[in-house]
C-alpha cells in the first residue's frame, strides 16, 4: 500500500477508535450485558412475565434485561446499544427496514435469542426463518425431559436434567447451519429442541421450552436460557462483564419481618458501597446513573427540591420513623443545601440550613425561606441576612396528625395557580384554619403560603405520598397500596353539590405487577404489585428524548427497589395508563430505596435514595414491637446511609439556566419560556411574590405567542397567564389583561385554554363570553369539564341552565367519566340519586347480631372464629378502625385458596377497585364494600342450612392468607 494512503487509512482506524458516538468505535470498557427483549401484547404467550422473569434470575450475575413490545425497535440506531436481542413474540410479518436491521445487528457480532414462538415469527421472511434456523409446525402439551445431543457445548454447562409440562413443537424448514443440543423424544420421533448456529460474526440461540410460567418458572429452562443467552453475545461481551467484577453481596442470618411467610425466611444483605450499589442497579441503556451525594454527607434523605440557584436542599431524617417529639425543636433532623461548585457532578459544598426539626418530610420554597411539612405543624423557616440559614422559624398551620409517621402531609410543592399543594395519609388533619373547624383524612389539599385558606380537595383510597403536575396543570397522585396513579378530576366542592359524596380521583393504573431484579423481594402486602408507590412527578423538561415530554411519570416503589415509569394517555377528560412503561431505575441491591425522582434543573432525574435494609412501616410483624410513630420497631433500621443520585440522558443537551436572580425581573419573564418546568415554576413564583405589575406587558406578549413545541403545548403561556393571576391582574379591574385571557380561550393549544378558563373572574358577564369562545364544545374534552367547573361557581341564569342542558344533550360528554358525573351534579334534572345499600344500617329481621373488628395495625380479625345456626339470619357488622381499606367475604366451605387466588388476579386488573376486589364467583356468599378507615359496614346474612365451617377473609390485595376466620355454622 502506498505510504499516503497508509496513513489516511491509520487516521481513518484511529477516528474509528476515538471519536465519541463513531458508528464503529470499540467500546471494551467494562460493563454489563445488554439484552433486548422484544415481546408482544398479549397473555397467550405472556412475555411481559417471562421478561420480567428472567429480568430477575439473570440481574445479579450482570445481564441487564430491556422489555419492548415495539417491533419498530428493530432499527440499526436502536440494536447497536445491545449486545443480544431475545424475541419472544407472536409477530406474523416483518418490515423490510426491521429484516435488514435485524440480519445486519446479528451478521456484525451481536446475539440472537428466540424462544419457543419467536420460531412462528415474521414468517414472510425466509432470511429471518433461516437466520432462527427453522420454523414451528404444530404443536401438543405433554410433560417431557429435555435429552440431551451434547454435553460438551458451553450452553450445556451446569444445566441440570429436567422435566417440565410445555407445548410439544415440531418444526419444519431447518436449517442445515443449526446444531442441535436438545431432543423431545416421542417414541421413535427425536424432535430438534434446542440448538445454536453461527450467522456472520454473530451467533443464534433457540429452544423451543417457554409456553407458560410450568417452564418459565423451571431452573433447567432458566438454566438453558441464560447460558444461551450468554453463548450469543459473543467473549467480547463476556468479557467485559468478567472485568467489571460485580459484587457479591454477603448475607447473614438475623431477625427480618416475614410477612410472606418465607420458608427458609429472609436474610440480612450488607450494606454495598455507592459504587457497589450502582453496579447492582439498572437504568436504560441510553441513561447514565451518576452519584451526586452519600453517607457521610447525607443520611435518611427523605425529600429534596432545588431552589431558583439551582442547588440541592434535602431534608434528612434519623428521627423518622418512631422518635416523635413534643418539642419539635429538640430533634435530630436537618435541612442542608448541596452544592457542586466545580462542576464535576458531585456534592462538595454543604450548608446546614436548618437543625433540631422531627421528622419533617417536605418543603417548597417561599420568599426568602422554605415552608416545612413536619406534622402536626407547617412552618416557614426563613433566611432573613442571606447566609444561607434559617434565622427565623414560625408555625403558620397546625392540626396534621402525628400518630402515624408514614401517613402524615407530605409532597408540598408550589402550584401553578400560586398555591402550596400537598397530599396527606391516613394521620389526616384536624385543627383550625382562620376561623373555620377543619377535619379531613386521606387526599389532596391546597393552601395559601401564610398557612390561612386551607382547601381539601379530595379524598383518596388509601395512605398518599405521590402528587405531581403535568405542564398543563392536570394533577396526579399515587398511594401507597395497589394504586401507583390516580387522577384529579372534581373538586370536592363540586363534588359536595351532591347527594351521594364520592372522590374526585380515580385509580388510572393499568396493571398489577411491578418488575423487579431482585429475588429477595420483601412486602407487607399487594405482594409483586405496588404496596408503597411515593411519589408521580413527570418528565417536564426537554433533556430526554421526546416520548418521555409531558408524558411520563415517575413513580418509586422503595419495597421494589425501582422507579417506574408510568406512561400517560389522554382518556377524555381525564387519562389511564397506557400499557406498562416498566422501570427508569430497577436494583438488586436490597438496600436501595428511591423514595422521590424529580426532574432537577439540568433536565436529568434526580432521585432521593433513602438507602436502608427496612423499609416497611406497619403493620407490625409478630415478634416485634411497635413504636411512638406507629412503625414496628426494628434495630436494622439505617441511620448512617442516604443517597442522592442523577440518571442522565447520554445525549442531553446542556441546560439553558443554571440560576435565577429574583431581582431581575426581566429574565425571569425570560425564564417562563424556558424549556424545563422548573425554571418556568420558580420564576413564576418569584414574580409574583416580587407583585412587581411592570411586567404584565411582557406576560400578554407572551400569551399573544400560538406557537406549539413538538409535544404539542405551549407552556410558556400558561404560566405567564397563573402569572397575571397571582399579580391580581385577573381581578376584573385591568381590562388589558382580561382581554388577553379572553383570546387566549380560542389559542391553539388546549392547556392555554383550559388555563385562561381558570384564571378568568367567575361572574356572570363570563358566561356568555364562554359560550361565545366555544369552551363548551372544545375538542379538548379538558377544557370542556375546566368550562363546566367554572360555570358551576358563577350566579344561576337561564343562560347556565341553558349550557349545561345543551352539554347533557353531547354522547361524548355523556360517555365521559368526569363530565357526566359534572353534569348529573349541576343538573337537578339529571342528578342520580345513590343507591339504597345495606352500607346503613339494614331494615330486615335477623336473629343473631355478629360484631367483627379490624384490628388496628395486625392485619387480622378480632374474632377468628364464631358460631351461628344452620337456616337462621344473621347481620354482620365490620367496623375498620386500621389504618387501611379492608373488607370480608363469606365463602363456601374449603375455597379459601380459590377465592384468595381469585381475588389476587382480580387485584391485578384495573377493574379490581371497582369491584372492591370481591370476586364475582358462587364460592363468595356475601360480602362487604372495601371500608374505609374509620367506616362500618352492615349486611344481612341468611345462614346455609348445611352445618359446617365457612371462611371469611379480607380480600384487599395480599390479605386474605393472613386476615380470615371461621363462621361455624351448626345445627
Amino acid at each position: 500500500m502506498h505510504k499516503k494512503y497508509s496513513w489516511v487509512f491509520l487516521v481513518f482506524v484511529l477516528l474509528q477508535l476515538l471519536v465519541p458516538g463513531c458508528k464503529h468505535a470499540v467500546d471494551d470498557r467494562p460493563r454489563r450485558i445488554e439484552i433486548l427483549f422484544l415481546g408482544h401484547n398479549s397473555e397467550h404467550h405472556n412475555s411481559g412475565v417471562f421478561a420480567s422473569i428472567l429480568a430477575r434470575e439473570y440481574f445479579k450475575e450482570g445481564i441487564n434485561i430491556t422489555y419492548s413490545t415495539t417491533p419498530d425497535d428493530l432499527n440499526t440506531e436502536n440494536l447497536s446499544k445491545y449486545d443480544g436481542l431475545i424475541l419472544y413474540a407472536n409477530y406474523d410479518s416483518i418490515q423490510p427496514a426491521q429484516e435488514k436491521a435485524l440480519l445486519n445487528f446479528v451478521t456484525s457480532g451481536k446475539g440472537f435469542i428466540p424462544l419457543h414462538c419467536a420460531s412462528y415469527c415474521f414468517r414472510n421472511s425466509p432470511e429471518v426463518i433461516e437466520l432462527i434456523g427453522g420454523q414451528f409446525l404444530s404443536h401438543k402439551v405433554d410433560s417431557f425431559y429435555a435429552v440431551v445431543t451434547d454435553t460438551s457445548h458451553p450452553v450445556m454447562k451446569n444445566v441440570p436434567v429436567f422435566k417440565t409440562t410445555d407445548e410439544t413443537y415440531v418444526h419444519h424448514q431447518l436449517s442445515k447451519s443449526i446444531k442441535v443440543l436438545t431432543e423431545r423424544v416421542e417414541g421413535t420421533h427425536h424432535e430438534p429442541y434446542t440448538w445454536v448456529r453461527e450467522y456472520g460474526d454473530g451467533r443464534v440461540f433457540y429452544t423451543a421450552y417457554g409456553h407458560d410460567e410450568a417452564s418459565f418458572n423451571n431452573p433447567g429452562v432458566q438454566q438453558l436460557i441464560k447460558n444461551g443467552i450468554l453463548w450469543a453475545v459473543g467473549d467480547k461481551a463476556r468479557n467485559r462483564l468478567t472485568a467489571l467484577k460485580m459484587p457479591t453481596p454477603v448475607y447473614t442470618d438475623a431477625v427480618i419481618p416475614n410477612y410472606e411467610q418465607r420458608n427458609p425466611p429472609p436474610q440480612l444483605q450488607a450494606a454495598l458501597s455507592p459504587a457497589e450499589s450502582m453496579l447492582l442497579t439498572q437504568v436504560p441503556v441510553d441513561f447514565e446513573l451518576k452519584l451526586f451525594a452519600a453517607e457521610p454527607d447525607i443520611i435518611n434523605p427523605i425529600y429534596m427540591n432545588w431552589d431558583e440557584k439551582g442547588r440541592l436542599w434535602v431534608i434528612e431524617t434519623v428521627d423518622y420513623p418512631n422518635t416523635v417529639l413534643e418539642d419539635k425543636q429538640k430533634g435530630d433532623d436537618r435541612i442542608k443545601i448541596l452544592e457542586d461548585t466545580d462542576g464535576d457532578g458531585k456534592a462538595d459544598k454543604i450548608t446546614l440550613f436548618a437543625d433540631k426539626l422531627n421528622i419533617p418530610t417536605s418543603f417548597t420554597f417561599h420568599k426568602n425561606g422554605i415552608i416545612v411539612s413536619q406534622a402536626p405543624y407547617f412552618i416557614s423557616l426563613q433566611d432573613l441576612n442571606g447566609d444561607d440559614k434559617a434565622d427565623q422559624r414560625d408555625t403558620i398551620m397546625t392540626g396534621w396528625g402525628v400518630f402515624d409517621t408514614h401517613a402524615g402531609p407530605s409532597n408540598l410543592r408550589y402550584g401553578f395557580d400560586n398555591t402550596i399543594w400537598g397530599t396527606v395519609g391516613y394521620s389526616g388533619f384536624k385543627g383550625k384554619v382562620g376561623n373555620d373547624s377543619m377535619e379531613f383524612s386521606m387526599g389532596l389539599y391546597h393552601f395559601q403560603q401564610d398557612g390561612q385558606q386551607l382547601e381539601f380537595l379530595s379524598t383518596t383510597s388509601n395512605n398518599t405520598w405521590g402528587l405531581g403536575f403535568s405542564e398543563e396543570f392536570d394533577v396526579f397522585i399515587s398511594t401507597a397500596n395497589n394504586t401507583h396513579s390516580g387522577f384529579y378530576g372534581l373538586p370536592k366542592k363540586v363534588l359536595d353539590l351532591a347527594l351521594d359524596k364520592k372522590t374526585g380521583i380515580d385509580k388510572i393504573d393499568n396493571h398489577y405487577a411491578m418488575h423487579v431484579v431482585t429475588k429477595n423481594l420483601r412486602q407487607v402486602d399487594v405482594f409483586g404489585g405496588f404496596t408503597a408507590a411515593a411519589g408521580h412527578n413527570l418528565y417536564t423538561a426537554r433533556n430526554f428524548p421526546r416520548e418521555y415530554w409531558n408524558r411520563v411519570a415517575f413513580v418509586c416503589e422503595p419495597t421494589g427497589r425501582l422507579i417506574h415509569q408510568h406512561v400517560l394517555e389522554k382518556n377524555g377528560a381525564g387519562f389511564k395508563e397506557k400499557g406498562d412503561g416498566w422501570n427508569i431505575l430497577a436494583s438488586a441491591d436490597e438496600w436501595m430505596g428511591p423514595i422521590q425522582a424529580e426532574v432537577g434543573p439540568d433536565g436529568a432525574l434526580w432521585v432521593a435514595d433513602w438507602y436502608n435494609f427496612i423499609i416497611q412501616h406497619n403493620p407490625t410483624p409478630p415478634g416485634f414491637g411497635n413504636g411512638k410513630g406507629n412503625a414496628h420497631i426494628n434495630p436494622l433500621r439505617d441511620h448512617d446511609r442516604g443517597r442522592i443520585y442523577r440518571i442522565v440522558y447520554k445525549n442531553a443537551k446542556p441546560s439553558n439556566l443554571t440560576s435565577l436572580d429574583k431581582k431581575d425581573s426581566k429574565a425571569l419573564v425570560k425564564a417562563l419560556s424556558d424549556d424545563n418546568m422548573f425554571w418556568r415554576m420558580h420564576a413564576q413564583r418569584l414574580l409574583v411574590e416580587a407583585g412587581n405589575t411592570t411586567v404584565l406587558p411582557a406576560l400578554y406578549k407572551i400569551v399573544k405567542d400560538e406557537s406549539l413545541d413538538e409535544a404539542g403545548i405551549n407552556a410558556p403561556a400558561i404560566h405567564a397567564l397563573w402569572t397575571m393571576h397571582g399579580l391580581h391582574a385577573m381581578n376584573g379591574d385591568n381590562q388589558q389583561a382580561l382581554d388577553v385571557a379572553l383570546k387566549a380561550l380560542q389559542h391553539p393549544a388546549a392547556g392555554v385554554r383550559k388555563a385562561a378558563i381558570q384564571v378568568l373572574p367567575g361572574n356572570a358577564a363570563l358566561t356568555g363570553q364562554l359560550k361565545t369562545a366555544g369552551v363548551f364544545k372544545d375538542k379538548d374534552l379538558r377544557v370542556r369539564l375546566a368550562a363546566l367547573l367554572a360555570l358551576s361557581g358563577f350566579p344561576e341564569s337561564v343562560e347556565k341552565t341553558d349550557i349545561i342542558a345543551d352539554m347533557a344533550r353531547q354522547p361524548d360528554n355523556i360517555n365521559d367519566r368526569w363530565i357526566k358525573e359534572a353534569l348529573e351534579i349541576l343538573s337537578p334534572t339529571t342528578i342520580v340519586e345513590p343507591a339504597i345499600t345495606a352500607a346503613a344500617e339494614p331494615n330486615a329481621k335477623f336473629d343473631q347480631l355478629i360484631r367483627l373488628k379490624v384490628v388496628k395495625e395486625a392485619m387480622k380479625y378480632d374474632q377468628q372464629k364464631f358460631s351461628v345456626k344452620a337456616g337462621s339470619t344473621i347481620k354482620i357488622e365490620l367496623q375498620n378502625p386500621d389504618f387501611m381499606q379492608h373488607n370480608l367475604l363469606v365463602l363456601q366451605p374449603g375455597t379459601i385458596d380459590k377465592v384468595g387466588a381469585a381475588a389476587d388476579e382480580l387485584a391485578k386488573s384495573p377493574a379490581g377497585i371497582t369491584q372492591q376486589y370481591v370476586p364475582k364467583m358462587p364460592e363468595v356468599l356475601a360480602s362487604t364494600p372495601l371500608i374505609n378507615p374509620g367506616g362500618t359496614y352492615a349486611f344481612i346474612l341468611k345462614v346455609p342450612g348445611t352445618p359446617g365451617d365457612y371462611p371469611y377473609i379480607c380480600s384487599f390485595p395480599g390479605h386474605w392468607r393472613i386476615m380470615k376466620g371461621i363462621m361455624q355454622v351448626i345445627k
